[in-house]
Formats: C-alpha cells, structure tokens, sequence
C-alpha cells in the first residue's frame, strides 16, 4: 500500500523563506520535540530530492499546504500551490490554499473562491496565530469564511496546537468542536491534531463525524500519542491522517516511526493512506 503525506510544504516558491525552514548549512535544535536529521532536500531546497526522498520510503504522493500570515514575506499565496501540482502532479495530488485574514473578511472570502476557480482541495488557516492573533477558530469573524467552504464542497484545514496562539488554550479542541457542530457538512483536518490534549482531541473527533485527526510529527514520540493509536485501533480507525508536516521532519524518519507503532493490522493502512485518498476523493490508476 502506498503512502499519502497529508501536510507537505514543499521547497519551491516562497516556502524556503518561511520560518519553519532552518537557514541554510544549519541543522535543527535537539530541543524540537520532534527533533531528526535534515534530509538533504532541505538544504538543497530541491524538489526533485524531495520526491526521491518521499518515494525511497514508501511515499507515493503528497498534499501541499500553503500559508498566509501577518507578514507577505512568510506565505505562499495559492498560485505558487497551484504551480507545484501543475508541476509535479504525479506525486502531489492536491492541495490547500492558505487563506489571508489580515486583509479583511472580504478578501478573505474572494480567496477561499479563487481557491475553488484554481482547483485547490480546500483551505488552511490558523487561528490565533497568523492574520488574527488572540482569536480563537470559533470566532464568529471567521464563521462566513465556513459557510463558504461548506458551500463550496471544500475541506478546511486548521492547525491547532500548543505553539498556535498566546497562549496553551488555543490547543484546546472545544473551539474545533464547535465550528464542526456549526457546519456538519464542512469536513475540517486539524494538523498537530490539538497536542497535548490528545484524550480531548479524541473525544471531539468521536463526537463530530467530519472532524479527521492529523496528529503529524505529534503523532509518534511526544506524550500522550499512544492515545490516538488507541483510538484509531477502536473508533477512530477512518478519520486518522498521516502527514510529515516537512520540513519539520524528514519524511523517510517519520515514515519509518508510523510504521513501527502497533497499530491493529489493516488500520495503519488506513492511516497512511486510505483515509486520506477518500477524503481527497483520490482513485490510483
């Protein structure tokens, strides 16, 4: 069974220029929960090693998340999202456009519609963190931005963790719970999958059908993870996503780390790659 890499950004366009890729010629802190060697596609910032990395350990395809922040020089507008899968469409195979919240409600909106017009799969924002700081994502703000998506048949993206907003409630998944109960028909992917509150993240995602956990590099080592195995192994074994989250973790090291977890048998392929192609609504030729 091939792999889908649920959150990639990958090193083309302006991704190289955004924090989350180390300068050049310098490896990552040890301190970095999540913490492994820089493959050598970062630092290269090639994408053709990128893919032979992806496909030496299994990874048949990617999804691309681009950013929008404060700042224009940290977020890869949809265009440059676009251009990858036009590009490399044969490893990645859809992706999220970041939606820009700084500019306004209106602009907001005309984004999420010309992520539609380009034939990006849904959008990604992060409250409390970039274009609104200090707001939560069940801010009414951001509610008609939902109703767009929900119409729209798009997916929402959020990220949610305990680095994301001023401080650790932000990771609390009762906002997520919330929207999700607001527009049931709106399936929301949350990358870092609420760490650490892990047990909460797996109740909500009990309690709301359209909610898919990706727990990304959380996923694996940091504490409380064995509680989405858990999950995955009884109720949560369809809407359990896999991703990297590159370039905070190679791919081939976090590849190597899902497929040792004890997972049940049949479940880890659905969290490496079935979940995520019927979600995308992906068919392998």
């Amino acid at each position: 069974m091939p792999v889908i890499d649920f959150r990639v950004r990958p090193p083309a366009g302006n991704f190289p220029n955004i924090d989350i890729f180390p300068k050049l010629g310098q490896e990552r802190s040890a301190n970095w929960g999540w913490y492994s060697k820089l493959p050598p596609s970062i630092n290269a910032r090639s994408m053709p090693m990128l893919v032979e990395e992806m496909k030496g350990c299994g990874v048949e395809y990617g999804v691309v998340w681009g950013r929008a922040d404060m700042a224009a020089e940290q977020s890869v507008p949809h265009n440059e999202v676009r251009d990858i899968l036009d590009t490399w469409g044969d490893v990645f195979i859809a992706g999220f456009g970041g939606i820009t919240l700084r500019d306004g409600l209106k602009f907001a909106l005309t984004e999420v519609e010309s992520a539609k017009a380009m034939g990006l799969s849904g959008v990604t924002i992060e409250p409390g963190w970039s274009g609104l700081p200090g707001k939560r994502a069940d801010d009414r703000w951001l509610y008609p931005i939902y109703d767009l998506c929900q119409d729209l048949g798009l997916i929402l993206a959020v990220t949610a963790s305990v680095r994301m907003g001023t401080d650790i409630s932000f990771a609390n998944p009762d906002a997520c719970d919330r929207v999700a109960g607001d527009f049931p028909r709106l399936p929301m992917v949350v990358s870092h999958a609420f760490w650490p509150w892990v047990e909460e993240s797996c109740g909500v995602a009990f309690r709301r059908p359209n909610i898919y956990l990706l727990p990304d590099l959380y996923g694996w080592s940091s504490a409380g993870y064995t509680k989405w195995i858990e999950a995955a192994n009884t109720y949560l074994a369809d809407r359990m996503l896999f991703g990297s989250a590159y370039p905070l973790m190679g791919t081939a090291d976090i590849v190597e780390a899902y497929r040792r977890l004890p997972y049940k048998d049949g479940v880890l392929d659905k969290v490496l790659y079935g979940n995520a192609a019927r979600l995308l609504g992906f068919q392998t030729t």
